[in-house]
């Protein structure tokens, strides 16, 4: 749903929603859990069959409104980042982040972060919100902010990273930017990580490249020794003799990196163009062998698609058992996206190709937004360039290991802590409790949960995204 109001009759609708919502939650008997009634996610962590009623909260999806002249935009809290999207290019805007996947809601990249290849110069994206309506755990609806007068700034700091274990957000303002409708992209190749992770470094810095303005920057490692950076200058018009391409269809954008050094896409095929292969993870399923491509509907080529097998792999333990019963090793998922300082880029690398060995790796730089700003359950050095590295498959394990123990994913979450990083936690975690609390803000965290949800109806964050649920 993509609804746009004018700014004086969306707040009726607004009210009536929060209304309906509310009687939802007074609904629930007193002292029983409180859980949003989802029906998809993009969370990559197991969960156990729950019972508990939930909050419908179906109908927070929908733009609200889009002010081109202030340059923000008013949002339910359930809406997808393919509908806001839509909603605002429009107007020749577009979020300040848009993260890769179009079925991210930007309620879910706030409370839970987000990344893209805009991310060095805005941030991601509770960085641009201006301020936010929250259902807490106690069942109030609060807006907040984070002006120095507002009573609950303390919640609008401290809600990023938190994944609905102090409330969920019910609109969000938030600020956009001017687009133009194309994106030029050079694909520049490095023969080492620490050549990458240099020029990375330079670029983010003064934002140019070989004299152009650069809007955009992300980069696709193949192998140690074949590298890419992604830059890319949004247009007017495409560069004489190029027109624009399309990897929605038989194309693969992932593969183009390698062939090309210069490519043109629309500013809406560019903010998509990962998804269509859920970057290089439809592979897993067949989708870029030609023969099966040519007829996968074009409209299922989507990340949500794949996502769905995905889940049904996961709950019957598919591969795994069919490993057993063949003698092969059972196999780890490894999904994960860790951030490290670009100073330890390569030596993080250098352990992932040595110990994991997962090709291709996303890489994209980013650096906190506004360096007085301090957001207590995921903080960065906001002197510090950060590279958010991404990776998303499985690993044979050796004999006798088993997939839940997390052999592998724990000796990534022990290098990257080692490497003064931190990794995000949308997908499975191993953290000890003392360990986990001392990483992601543990005593503020603590002080929020009793002042925003003092009878626990919420999962705590650790109980959340280490324990099953």
């Amino acid at each position: 749903m993509t609804s746009i109001h004018t700014q004086e009759d969306w707040r009726a609708g607004y009210e009536t929603l929060q209304a309906t919502l509310a009687a939802q939650y007074r609904a629930i008997p007193a002292g029983s859990p409180i859980r949003l009634a989802k029906r998809t996610s993009n969370l990559f962590r197991p969960r156990d069959a729950v019972s508990a009623p939930g909050l419908d909260v179906a109908a927070f999806d929908g733009v609200l409104h889009v002010d081109p002249v202030a340059r923000t935009a008013d949002v339910l809290g359930m809406t997808t980042y393919e509908h806001l999207v839509d909603a605002t290019l429009p107007f020749g805007l577009m979020p300040m982040c848009v993260p890769q996947l179009r079925t991210i809601t930007l309620g879910g990249a706030v409370t839970g972060l987000g990344i893209e290849s805009a991310s060095f110069r805005n941030g991601t994206p509770h960085e641009s919100v201006v301020e936010m309506d929250i259902l807490t755990g106690a069942g109030e609806i609060l807006t907040v902010s984070g002006r120095p007068d507002d009573p609950h700034r303390d919640l609008f700091h401290g809600f990023p990273n938190s994944y609905g274990s102090l409330g969920y957000a019910l609109r969000l303002r938030i600020e956009l930017e001017p687009t133009r409708p194309y994106v030029v992209l050079r694909h520049v190749r490095f023969a080492t990580a620490q050549a990458m992770a240099d020029a990375m470094a330079v670029i983010t810095g003064t934002r140019e490249f070989e004299g152009r303005r650069v809007d955009f920057v992300d980069g696709t490692v193949f192998a140690s020794d074949e590298q890419y950076l992604t830059v890319g200058t949004m247009v007017d018009e495409p560069p004489a003799g190029l027109s624009a391409s399309d990897y929605t269809g038989m194309g693969i954008y992932y593969r183009s990196i390698q062939a090309r050094t210069i490519d043109v896409l629309t500013i809406h095929d560019y903010l998509w163009r990962w998804d269509t292969d859920w970057f290089w993870c439809s592979r897993a399923f067949g989708a870029q062998k030609k023969a099966i491509r040519r007829f996968w509907p074009k409209r299922k080529l989507r990340s949500d698609v794949y996502w769905k097998l995905v889940a049904l792999e996961r709950k019957h333990d598919l591969s795994n058992r069919v490993a057993r019963r063949r003698g092969r090793p059972v196999r780890e998922a490894v999904v994960q996206d860790v951030e490290v300082p670009v100073g330890r880029l390569a030596e993080f690398l250098d352990f992932f190709h040595r110990e994991v060995g997962i090709e291709p790796v996303w890489v994209c730089p980013l650096r906190q937004r506004d360096p007085a700003a301090r957001w207590p359950l995921y903080e960065f050095d906001p002197e510090v360039l950060y590279v958010n590295v991404g990776f998303w498959s499985t690993v044979p394990l050796p004999d006798g290991a088993q997939p839940y123990e997390g052999t592998v994913n724990r000796r990534i979450e022990q290098v990257v802590t080692a490497l003064d990083g931190r990794k995000s936690l949308y997908s499975t975690a191993f953290y000890g409790r003392d360990e986990f609390w001392a990483i992601y803000g543990g005593e503020e965290y603590h002080r929020l949960k009793s002042l925003y949800d003092p009878e626990r109806r919420l999962r705590d964050l650790y109980e959340k995204v280490v324990e099953r649920q």
